[in-house]
């Protein structure tokens, strides 16, 4: 099999050539158990149609990737789509290619990398495997790029698209929005309520996405004028309550008192005549001699 150009290294997980001849069969779909790690959450039923009888019609010409279970069944690392279009073409047999995998993580990996590198997940989907990558086996960013074949900046705008909110990530799912729509409506990541207002005009609208990214501007803009419109939080004490604040003081020390207040802080005034006067002051204040 001729090396595959602009995967990555982790390409080589699914394509190895060694004793690929040997492990190549026609294995029978009720021994086939789908993958567990299925990093996919949506199949388009249109779309599986369309292969189904594209299959129908010249069969399975990329065998699915299997691994050994060990009792006879066969666990699917990749090829999920057309595992699902077979079974509507009727198929009872398709090819495979075994693969011999470590554990777990590694099957989940090779699910991952394989789905990411045939493009076929939407921006939602292909995001969540970045995530699971980097949080599963520790890669930075830079390292799950070098696995999937895809650039650093790549990763990092998918991933971007995770601090949406459910409903828009929804939307992108459903391609109501597409990713362009979803980065402008990024600059509105503090406020919810502001990102439903730009999704519920973009959508009635029809926006493009430059009509969007000039759209969550302007809604920010908005935000950003409003708040410096709003009238500043006081707490000065009312004059009333100062006054008998002052009156306490006064009677307590029998000394001419002063409250400076300055929003929420300020200082505390209290005159004294002499040094004797202010040995007083300080004895009722201390409640001591000194």
């Amino acid at each position: 099999m001729a090396k595959m150009k602009g995967l990555g290294r982790g390409v080589d997980l699914l394509f190895n050539q060694e004793d690929e001849e040997e492990k190549y069969f026609s294995c029978e779909l009720s021994k086939i158990i789908p993958n567990q790690f299925q990093p996919r959450t949506h199949f388009d039923e249109g779309s599986l149609q369309e292969l189904a009888r594209s299959i129908e019609e010249k069969g399975v010409i990329q065998p699915l990737v299997v691994v050994s279970k060990g009792d006879g069944t066969f666990g699917l690392v990749a090829g999920e789509r057309r595992l699902r279009a077979s079974k509507l073409a009727g198929l009872s047999e398709v090819p495979v290619v075994l693969r011999e995998v470590s554990g777990e993580d590694e099957l989940l990996e090779l699910a991952l990398i394989e789905n990411v590198q045939r493009q076929d997940l939407n921006p939602i989907e292909e995001a969540e495997a970045y995530d699971k990558l980097i949080k599963l086996f520790s890669y930075t960013q830079e390292q799950a790029a070098e696995r999937v074949g895809k650039k650093r900046s790549t990763i990092t705008n998918r991933l971007r698209l995770l601090q949406l909110p459910d409903f828009i990530q929804n939307d992108i799912a459903q391609k109501t929005l597409t990713e362009g729509h979803a980065r402008a409506i990024l600059r509105l990541s503090d406020d919810t309520p502001a990102m439903r207002k730009a999704r519920d005009h973009i959508v009635a609208k029809g926006m493009s996405v430059r009509q969007a990214e000039k759209l969550t501007s302007r809604i920010k803009q908005e935000r950003m004028g409003s708040k410096s419109r709003q009238p500043k939080e006081t707490t000065t004490l009312p004059e009333s309550f100062s006054r008998s604040l002052i009156n306490r003081v006064t009677n307590k020390l029998h000394s001419k008192v002063n409250l400076v207040q300055n929003g929420s802080r300020g200082k505390l005034e209290i005159e004294y005549y002499s040094l004797d006067d202010l040995e007083r002051v300080i004895e009722i204040i201390a409640g001591e001699n000194i």
